[in-house]
């Protein structure tokens, strides 16, 4: 029984950190309304806590810009209206990622599958307090709650470490990450009722490392 033990907690790693490098972009009152479309750079970092060959538990650190030109939207109206800005969100999320299928960075057989991913997030970010004089603004940074979910591809391309290609959405509950402001005549655009999204869209590349876990079954 203590042979068993000990070997087949040599099959699969239960701790994985690594780094998110991608591009971003920002859905809202301003620019274009395409859901995907990087604009702007996303980087991060993410440690992943494996319960099992389908789920983990995942924390991750993220420093994201965003960016919108007016220019680039296919409304009219809001070509006319000329806006642009550019702000920077810095999160911390924790969560759920699902594999679709059985997956380990060491056992064969178990290296690709699809996922999901569900979490809760922190996310601070600039904001427009007041206007000193026109066109002249004080600005402050606020901190919000949102529900990131996405979606993903990973495959192992070495013993112990792997790739990822994800896509995370993020309704924020916020409508001013674009400095809109319902008090300053001159930021006060768009639908107030409709609140703004960020998405990150980018390459994971991950490490195993740790104890061992017991649940991959035999190599």
């Amino acid at each position: 029984m203590l042979f068993i033990v000990m070997s087949t907690y040599s099959y699969a790693q239960i701790n994985e950190l690594g780094l998110h490098v991608g591009g971003s972009n920002y859905i809202g009152d301003v620019g274009r309304e395409t859901y995907i479309y990087p604009n702007d750079f996303s980087l991060g970092l993410i440690y992943k806590w494996n319960m099992n060959t389908r789920m983990a538990m995942r924390i991750s650190a993220s420093y994201i810009r965003i960016a919108a030109n007016d220019a680039d939207a296919s409304n009219e109206i809001r070509k006319a209206h000329g806006y642009s800005f550019r702000n920077v969100v810095k999160e911390a999320a924790v969560g759920i990622e699902y594999n679709y299928y059985d997956y380990s960075l060491i056992k064969e057989g178990w290296g690709s599958t699809p996922y999901i991913i569900l979490e809760l997030a922190a996310f601070n970010y600039n904001v427009v307090k007041s206007e000193t004089t026109p066109g002249n603004f004080t600005t402050g940074s606020k901190t919000g709650i949102t529900v990131p979910f996405g979606i993903g591809y990973k495959t192992r391309i070495a013993r112990n470490v792997g790739i990822g290609f994800e896509t995370k959405f993020r309704y924020t509950f916020k409508d001013n990450l674009d400095y809109n402001h319902t008090e300053i005549p001159v930021l006060n655009f768009g639908n107030p009722d409709s609140s703004d999204w960020y998405v990150t869209t980018g390459i994971n590349i991950v490490f195993g490392f740790g104890r061992k876990g017991c649940y991959s079954g035999d190599l």
